[in-house]
């Protein structure tokens, strides 16, 4: 638990929280973090943890993740939004797709040239 604490605070000092607030789905990463960091399974840590994998690559610390969490977000999402759940999953997801993507971007723009370059 201290380990996603650490990963949830360190992500709030990052470069992509403080340099590049403007990336989309940067809101959603940070909460997910938290959430994950507090041991609560809402939407945004479920889709941190499915986007783990991506994330580390991008240098976060996602210490932590929800197993099936695909499913259970469905699962979560069919509960909320019935037959709508499928295309609200699918904007979620994508959110999380064009984050990594600007994130992506902005590191390999970046090494060269300051995080700030990446506000869009």
């Amino acid at each position: 638990m201290r380990e996603a604490r650490r990963a949830a605070k360190a992500f709030a000092l990052s470069a992509f929280a403080t340099a590049a607030p403007g990336l989309p789905g940067i809101e959603i990463v940070g909460a997910g973090l938290a959430h994950l960091a507090a041991g609560q399974e809402t939407e945004e840590a479920l889709l941190v943890s499915m986007a783990a994998p991506r994330l580390r690559l991008l240098g976060i610390r996602v210490p932590r993740t929800i197993d099936n969490a695909e499913e259970q977000l469905y699962d979560r999402l069919y509960m909320l939004h019935g037959d709508g759940a499928h295309s609200r999953y699918n904007a979620l997801v994508r959110r999380m797709v064009s984050f990594a993507r600007a994130a992506r971007s902005c590191v390999t723009s970046c090494v060269t040239s300051s995080m700030t370059s990446c506000v869009k």
